[in-house]
């Protein structure tokens, strides 16, 4: 029977096959190169190889993009006819959860998945990327404790694990451990694009621009490379510490660099470029032109649907843009899921649709109602959608939204709470500066 370099069976699988795989799966830990020409290579060496069909099919589902999800789906329908043993059956109905626009029932499937097989790395790290996508900060953390025990640097891929354990620390405001451990990791494996992305948010949580920026520019040859499907992510990291530091023209810049050069039409890159350009246009920057072409890649992607972080971004660049009609539809789309049974719909609904409010309101000029609508919506750490410091945007457009309603005790009070986080952002003083002008 074939195993697995962690000691998983692999039904189905061929000697040449499972070398095809491991360097998919290798490729996916990484984040580097592209896993599905090796995947594809394993299939048709052994068709029946049921694992190269399983990580195929959540590599489509976690992108968040609704084609992609369609793509898993009809995966998962060519795997009824192929034997599977226990661990790839329990795959199997975590992917029709995740599919069925239910990451939460995914997520938790695969806790107990994990309990069972603590080897087993596509689990561990397919339930990780759940965490994050639904914005669990706990379970980031806690999925890779109850694992780790099970591990030792003897078997292959312990550094992932302490990667993976290093953001869940981080997400936990754990700082101290989240470095050590991120650190250890990239000792371990240099090229290990998630304990870097660790590290980054280490530093941008603590307020250490500067360190952050010399941090990431020695270690540019490990994360920025053309293969490199965390590349465009670090650099959106790397904007935000030149923000911090009041340096918008060396943010912008980056934007129309390495964010933007290639024009990514996927959509957590698109994320990562709407982010930019709506914290850019806060710090008193005019993108211009560049909200068009954004809003132009995410018109087929944001479909009120799927998953609603995207929506969000997507609507800050509809709203750029001036395309009130993609906006209305996504909104609509949002009010329609009110009633659905899908976790991806409530989401839309109770959280989505305030902050596409929200953002509307201030884009717009109501700063009283964005203030109202973002004030309540940025408690969704347990709902859905990234980081700390991807979701740092709402809190960042509810203060800009207290100064400029007039409000001087509210805009005082909020611009206090930024500055008890980042004491030494240029950005956040000069908020505090405005804040305290008569109006």
């Amino acid at each position: 029977m074939p195993f697995d370099q962690q000691g998983n069976r692999l039904s189905g699988a061929s000697p040449t096959a499972i070398e095809h795989y491991q360097r998919a799966l290798t490729s996916f830990n990484l984040y580097r190169g592209d896993p599905f020409v090796p995947l594809e290579e394993a299939i048709a060496e052994a068709p029946g190889f049921a694992m190269a069909h399983i990580l195929k099919a959540y590599l489509y589902a976690t992108s968040t993009e609704p084609a992609a999800n369609i793509a898993a789906q009809k995966i998962l329908v060519s795997t009824q006819v192929l034997p599977l043993s226990e661990q790839e059956a329990s795959h199997v109905a975590v992917l029709k959860s995740l599919t069925g626009g239910n990451w939460t029932e995914a997520a938790l499937a695969l806790d107990y998945h994990s309990n069972r097989f603590p080897h087993d790395l596509v689990a561990i790290q397919c339930g990780h990327l759940m965490d994050f996508y639904r914005a669990n900060s706990r379970n980031l953390r806690d999925r890779i404790a109850r694992v780790l025990p099970q591990w030792s640097a003897e078997i292959p891929g312990y550094s992932l694990l302490l990667g993976m354990y290093a953001f869940g620390l981080e997400e936990c405001a754990d700082y101290e451990r989240a470095e050590a451990y991120g650190n250890s990791a990239l000792e371990l494996e240099p090229f290990d694009c998630w304990a870097h992305h660790a590290v980054a948010h280490v530093l941008e949580m603590q307020g250490r621009p500067a360190e952050g920026i010399t941090w990431m520019q020695s270690r540019e040859p490990f994360w920025a490379e053309e293969d490199n499907f965390f590349k465009v992510h670090n650099w959106w990291h790397r904007a935000l510490y030149h923000l911090d530091l009041g340096e918008t023209e060396k943010a912008l810049e980056i934007y129309d660099g390495p964010i933007r050069r290639d024009a990514s039409v996927m959509a957590l890159d698109l994320v990562d470029a709407a982010a930019l350009l709506w914290r850019l246009t806060l710090a008193g920057c005019d993108p211009g032109e560049r909200w068009q072409e954004l809003a132009n890649c995410w018109d087929p992607l944001a479909d009120g649907h799927h998953y609603p972080f995207n929506d969000w971004h997507g609507a800050m660049a509809f709203l750029g843009a001036g395309r009130q009609q993609a906006l209305e539809r996504v909104g609509n789309c949002l009010r329609a899921g009110r009633d659905s049974h899908r976790e991806v719909c409530r989401w839309g609904w109770e959280t989505g649709l305030p902050l596409v409010e929200g953002f509307t309101a201030f884009w717009e000029g109501d700063y009283g109602s964005a203030l109202h609508h973002l004030h309540s919506a940025r408690y969704i750490a347990n709902s859905f959608g990234g980081s700390h410091a991807q979701r740092d945007i709402i809190d960042w457009t509810l203060t800009e939204a207290a100064i400029r309603s007039g409000d001087r005790s509210t805009a005082e009070a909020f611009t206090e709470e930024r500055l008890a986080l980042k004491p030494n952002s240029a950005i956040v003083k000069e908020m505090v500066a405005r804040a305290s002008r008569p109006v």
